[in-house]
């Protein structure tokens, strides 16, 4: 597996730390390869290191809750009391009272790194128990840069059009036939809805949260408000009010399975919160759900493009000028920049609707379209970034 050193990078500064270093995000991202790697780096560096994975068996048989946890630690750490510990919890949402333990084992001369499928491993529940004890690191699927370096491992080639279909989930890369890598997307699915959302929160209205779940996923990269969803189940002869709207879209966002960024309107000179655009964490949750081969590559490619653009650091808002539009406002290290995304602007309808919100606006922030075409559109006042130049960049 390769080296995540991007997110590695991000925890770094916190290795001494006696904050809770909290490693999360979506089921089967890789957050226990970072989590080993980490580990790995300060093995290196001869520190006693504690690793314990409770998706193993015998370890989640021998410690069940946080009184056998905080046992088991101070026991190993006795063995030479006068030094640091690290240790590494994978996956400890499967320890009762988990966040108990790691409120008590902080106190301790340890430095302590957690991982958890859990979405509940960052919900307001336990923020509240961990409040001014951790800090944070959302792990992702791969973006493209990372897919043709674990790609180069394996011996494979994975192309641009296969990322804008398929995704990024680590593990799907290991499967050489299509059959199997889809199985295996299908059952991640199945997974994430079902066990990480309908068993965890209890939902009693599952087909109802299973078609909402099918309409957000495939309407990725769109401006939504609770209230179009509601109107689209309404319109569907399903009944369901517009709370419980609010409430399923918060349970996919705390799974980490959608993203949804607020629009900047020019007009009001403020967010409307009301009116949001949805991206999937991973095109895959979209792609799966298409039929015939009939796959979105035109929302696909703004969705792929999102994913890269929070993985260089980008804070995103939509931004709208005048009913207008533009996709990303993109924020970093006091820069900022207005992007459109397009598969293509070859057509001449397709060109004017992408150029026309540019039209509005002064040249305070740089502007920049990036597409698929080959062509350069760039014109004096707009930068053109084709997608597959787009992919290889660090920074914009």
């Amino acid at each position: 597996m390769i080296s995540r050193q991007t997110y590695i990078e991000q925890i770094r500064p916190f290795y001494e730390s006696d904050l809770i270093k909290v490693i999360t995000g979506i089921r089967r991202c890789g957050k226990s390869v970072v989590l080993e790697q980490v580990k790995n780096e300060l093995a290196a560096q001869n520190k006693k290191i504690i690793y314990l994975n409770f998706e193993i068996r015998a370890v989640s048989l021998k410690i069940t809750n946080d009184i056998e946890l905080i046992e088991y630690i101070e026991k190993e750490i006795a063995t030479a009391q006068n030094e640091k510990w690290y240790v590494f919890l994978d996956e400890v949402q499967f320890v009762k009272n988990w966040n108990l333990a790691c409120r008590s084992l902080r106190l301790k001369n340890l430095s302590l790194f957690i991982t958890g499928s859990n979405s509940k491993l960052l919900s307001r529940e336990f923020t509240k128990e961990l409040s001014g004890r951790y800090v944070s690191f959302t792990i992702r699927p791969f973006v493209y840069k990372e897919i043709l370096e674990y790609a180069k491992e394996l011996g494979r080639d994975i192309s641009i059009n296969d990322y804008l279909i398929y995704g990024g989930f680590p593990k799907r890369f290991e499967f050489s036939g299509q059959d199997d890598m889809l199985r295996y997307l299908n059952d991640l699915d199945e997974t994430i809805v079902l066990n990480d959302i309908i068993n965890r929160y209890k939902i009693r209205k599952t087909e109802i949260f299973k078609k909402l779940v099918d309409f957000v996923l495939v309407s990725n990269a769109r401006i939504f408000s609770s209230n179009s969803i509601h109107n689209y189940l309404k319109a569907q002869k399903i009944e369901c009010s517009i709370n419980t709207v609010m409430k399923y879209l918060f349970y996919l966002e705390e799974a980490y399975v959608i993203k949804k960024i607020p629009q900047y309107s020019t007009k009001a000179k403020k967010r409307l919160d009301f009116y949001m655009k949805l991206y999937n964490e991973d095109v895959a949750f979209n792609s799966i759900r298409q039929t015939n081969n009939r796959f979105d590559l035109t929302h696909n490619l703004e969705n792929i493009v999102y994913n890269e653009l929070i993985f260089m650091g980008y804070n995103l808002e939509v931004f709208n000028v005048n009913g207008k539009e533009i996709d990303f406002l993109a924020a970093k290290n006091g820069r900022e920049y207005l992007i459109q995304v397009a598969y293509s602007v070859t057509e001449d309808a397709a060109y004017e609707r992408e150029f026309a919100p540019f039209a509005l606006l002064d040249n305070a922030r740089q502007k920049i379209l990036i597409t698929n075409d080959e062509n350069d559109y760039s014109t004096s006042t707009v930068r053109h970034i084709r997608l597959k130049d787009f992919l290889l960049m660090w920074e914009l």
